[in-house]
């Protein structure tokens, strides 16, 4: 009777066991094949077919559209000084005017360059959220004059020195934390990095009515809008075009990085613009690496409606049916490939879904392979605070939606694997 009930039980396992992987693993879209059904069957038929079909479809119903490289736009170097932080780095700031005009929307870049190295070095650019002058607290740095976020309690940064939306002299360096300017520079890259608000706002309120929206009017009030998210990407890329102009910098060697929603405008960016050799998504989470169809995390309703102005109008067309799309961010992700990706996660932040960006970077690795690369090493998510690193990166460590010394530490490891002659 015993081993009657053994077999029984067994055949009901083999029989009901792919049902219930079913229900645990969602079944993807295929970033393989083509929009008429054809399966991808060579890296030209990639290039040339499907990834311009997914730039297109991504660019469509969730980023909107970007305009190209403004015809005027120019740059200005205010300040130069080669003895900065104690002569370790080359401080410089940059104004890049995105229509040329001295009264029209001004994007401040802050870059440093290691002085130890005398050949033109590798970058790390990222959009930082609170202004140029938390990142670091060297006194020369300009403060902002772009509207700031003033909410008290704000767990990464002491926003009690904003006054009237204004950032002030007592906001230097409160963000220092999540950018080890230090650690980056003595492994002989540059850091380079811009305000998010001064390319556009992150207040719905505002209406697309600062930063480089009014410049493109005609890119608003239909599906495919510039949405914010789409905006700091293509500021990205603006910066990019600024390095390429630096004898100083090696533009073949730049990585573009975010954290949380700006680490969804780094992936874009890295999508779009491929002159970015690396991209590093931190906790970028919905919109940005995890993926929709687990249904798990913040969904696509709650990014409608809080944060409205992020993606295109069209997006708003999938509120409730997460499961159901038919795209997902691996295949964002898979817009890299083969160039190195790293994706991140934490324990706690679960808005993000660690389970579902890990299982994105998983899917994507399958367009890695195909093009010839090594992909993500790993088809089981690593234990926490252990990095798997190939072609694709990945890690989950402890703790919550954050960037620390641990995500840096891997991700100089990386870069240092990729980059270094």
């Amino acid at each position: 009777m015993v081993n009657k009930v053994l077999v029984w039980f067994l055949i009901l396992f083999i029989y009901f066991s792919p049902v219930l992987q079913a229900q645990q693993q969602p079944s993807l879209p295929d970033p393989l094949v083509l929009k008429n059904g054809r399966r991808v069957t060579s890296a030209t038929q990639w290039r040339t077919q499907r990834r311009p079909e997914l730039l297109a479809l991504f660019a469509s119903q969730l980023y909107g559209q970007s305009p190209s490289k403004p015809a005027q736009m120019r740059f200005e170097v205010f300040d130069s000084d080669p003895k900065a932080l104690g002569g370790k780095a080359t401080r410089k700031q940059v104004a890049v005017w995105f229509n040329g005009k001295p009264d029209g929307p001004r994007m401040d870049v802050l870059l440093y360059i290691p002085n130890n190295v005398k050949e033109p070095v590798p970058a790390v650019v990222g959009l930082n959220f609170w202004g140029n002058s938390t990142i670091q607290g060297d006194p020369a740095i300009r403060i902002s004059t772009s509207w700031m976020e003033s909410n008290r309690g704000n767990p990464y940064i002491d926003v009690s020195c904003v006054v009237n939306h204004q950032s002030t002299e007592a906001c230097r360096g409160l963000n220092a934390r999540q950018w080890p300017v230090d650690s980056i520079l003595s492994r002989g890259y540059a850091v380079v990095t811009a305000y998010r608000e001064d390319i556009a706002s992150d207040e719905p309120t505002m209406k697309f009515s600062t930063g480089v929206h009014p410049l493109y009017p005609d890119l608003q009030n239909r599906g495919d809008n510039f949405g914010t998210v789409a905006a700091w990407a293509w500021g990205l890329s603006r910066i990019m075009d600024y390095l390429q102009t630096d004898k100083a910098i090696d533009t073949k060697r730049v990585a573009v990085f975010g954290w949380s929603r700006l680490g969804k405008a780094a992936l874009w960016a890295g999508a779009t613009d491929e002159r970015f050799a690396m991209v590093i998504s931190n906790e970028s989470g919905a919109g940005g690496a995890k993926l929709f169809h687990r249904g798990v995390g913040e969904n696509i309703r709650r990014l409608c409606t809080v944060f409205p102005h992020w993606f295109a109008a069209n997006f708003r067309n999938y509120m409730d049916q997460d499961t159901l799309l038919p795209f997902d961010q691996h295949m964002v992700i898979s817009l890299m490939a083969p160039r190195p990706v790293y994706i991140a996660s934490a324990e706690q932040d679960k808005n993000s879904d660690p389970e579902g960006e890990f299982e994105s970077a998983k899917a994507a690795s399958s367009v890695y392979q195909f093009l010839g690369t090594d992909g993500l090493p790993a088809t089981q998510r690593p234990p926490l605070n252990q990095s798997v690193q190939g072609q694709m990166g990945y890690h989950i460590r402890t703790g919550g939606h954050d960037v620390t010394a641990y995500d840096w530490a891997q991700y100089l490891r990386f870069m240092d694997k990729h980059f270094k002659k």
